[in-house]
């Protein structure tokens, strides 16, 4: 079951970074709204509590999605 998770969120990752990049194709979010977005996100899961290996699997998702920001990934960078 493990891999049909990878599979779901690589699948969830791609699909939002397509979205956030469409919308500011289009002009519907500035590239420094989207960039909000994600650090709200990535704030969220730094500061998650649970178990060690919840708040290890939280810490992780906040790493990814920090190198998204820093990456550039979501947004097209002029």
């Amino acid at each position: 079951m493990p891999e049909h998770t990878d599979i779901s969120g690589m699948a969830a990752l791609t699909i939002c970074e397509a979205l956030m990049l469409a919308m500011n194709d289009y002009k519907i979010l500035p590239e420094r709204e989207i960039l909000g977005i994600l650090r709200d996100a990535a704030d969220s899961h730094e500061s998650a509590t649970g178990s060690e290996a919840e708040r290890a699997k939280h810490q992780a998702v906040a790493a990814l999605i920090n190198r998204i920001i820093a990456g550039g990934n979501s947004v097209r960078r002029r």
